[in-house]
């Protein structure tokens, strides 16, 4: 499967700047080794936090803001 880097970093909204930016499965990878989801699961407000935590994401989710 041929990753669409360049497609992909437009529809990235994470404001933190890393070389994983466009390659999605590297992001998925790197964070959920982490119990983190990427910065483009959570709404900008959230998302500019830089708590990528599942229970943030939780949170949100129970807020019904995601």
């Amino acid at each position: 499967m041929e990753c669409k880097v360049e497609k992909n970093k437009t529809k990235c909204t994470c404001t933190y700047s890393c070389g994983r930016r466009g390659i999605c499965c590297d992001c998925l990878h790197y964070h959920l080794s982490s119990r983190q989801l990427p910065g483009c699961f959570f709404p900008p407000d959230a998302e500019k936090t830089y708590d990528r935590s599942f229970e943030h994401f939780a949170r949100l989710v129970a807020e019904k803001k995601v």
